[in-house]
């Protein structure tokens, strides 16, 4: 087991990769993610891996297209609108299955907004910002440890389905500085007999492409395989906290940062004698829909608090099984992190 240290968010998502035995990462800087490239510059070459920064984010993701397809574990990141110039890339890399980690720590938008952390690309992560039918897995974490044991995680869970999953964290997750248990390194990478190994002397050919022309059904079936994996996906990969919402009046639903905030106002609602609790995905793709109507069923009001105008707010009213009366949203957008104090008082509100 490695030793607990101090540690940066941004900096904890880049050891852990590297633990998970990421040997190709390729990004363009931007804030507030800009600790993860000047740490993987240092490291990459320190365990015989490739650091390269490209002239654009276009070019950086297509960069990992190249290297996915070898099979080797890649990883890209940026912030908000960096990640909007890889979803062309990102869609390529889905229609083609190839695995590949991405990390996005949000910025205040929408355009260049500002460099504050924010939670606005809720929609562009969980609905696909690329063109056509495609899911990306997507990882919310909470704290430090969590960016670190999620990082390992995504790159599991984008090999086992051979498919994009992306860590979508904020600007405050990735500079704060916490105390974290990095990973043991992973020494078995699984085997990947679909890549292209540059030698077909044993096998066939292989072909690893997005485009499919023609008149016949190889689009639409293609399409098909796609989902019956996401249904896979959705039926094993599922993850939430749920504080304290077994007896709960009141339920907060919140994620990242906004859940650190919550978790506090639910301890300081309960300290107060009303009964609150907090339900928390994990991951925002596939969203944990059975846990949170489970976790709503008995509240008399759910309120979702965000760091944004209202994006999860949606999934959380279609899945709670609450109606619209029942359900409430709080949200701070622009980089400003909702405040304690203004929590608990909308929840007594509803007292």
């Amino acid at each position: 087991m490695s030793k607990k240290v101090l540690i940066k968010g941004n900096e904890a998502i880049s050891e852990a990769a590297v633990l998970a035995g990421c040997r190709c990462y390729f990004a363009y800087p931007i804030t507030p993610q800009n600790e993860i490239p000047a740490y993987m510059a240092k490291r990459m070459p320190q365990v015989g891996g490739t650091f390269l920064q490209a002239e654009s984010e276009i070019a950086a993701i297509n960069m990992v297209l190249g290297a996915a397809s070898t099979g080797a574990r890649v990883m890209t990141s940026s912030s908000s609108p960096g990640i909007s110039l890889k979803q062309e890339g990102i869609s390529y890399l889905s229609g083609a299955q190839l695995p590949a980690v991405v990390v996005n720590m949000m910025r205040g938008g929408p355009g260049l907004g500002n460099i504050s952390g924010a939670q606005g690309d809720y929609f562009q992560a969980t609905r696909g910002g690329g063109n056509g039918d495609y899911h990306v897995v997507v990882l919310a974490p909470g704290n430090v440890q969590e960016l670190a044991d999620y990082t390992v995680k995504a790159f599991e869970i984008a090999d086992k389905y051979r498919v994009v999953c992306m860590i979508l964290g904020d600007g405050y997750l990735g500079q704060m500085a916490e105390p974290c248990v990095l990973p043991d390194p992973v020494e078995n990478l699984p085997e990947k007999p679909w890549c292209l190994s540059g030698r077909t002397e044993d096998r066939d050919n292989h072909i690893i492409a997005s485009l499919r022309l023609g008149y016949d059904s190889q689009l639409n079936e293609h399409n098909k395989v796609l989902f019956a994996n996401y249904a896979e996906i959705a039926k094993n990969e599922v993850l939430y906290e749920n504080f304290m919402c077994d007896d709960a009046d009141f339920v907060i639903c919140a994620y990242g940062t906004c859940a650190r905030v919550c978790k506090k106002a639910v301890k300081a609602l309960r300290d107060q004698g009303i009964k609150a609790g907090l339900f928390r995905p994990i991951t925002l793709w596939p969203f944990p829909e059975d846990a949170i109507e489970a976790a709503c069923k008995n509240a008399k009001k759910v309120l979702t608090v965000e760091m944004s105008m209202g994006q999860m707010y949606q999934d959380v009213r279609l899945y709670c099984g609450k109606t619209r009366h029942e359900c409430d949203f709080y949200g701070e957008p622009g980089g400003v992190i909702p405040k304690v104090d203004a929590i608990v008082e909308k929840v007594k509100s509803y007292v």
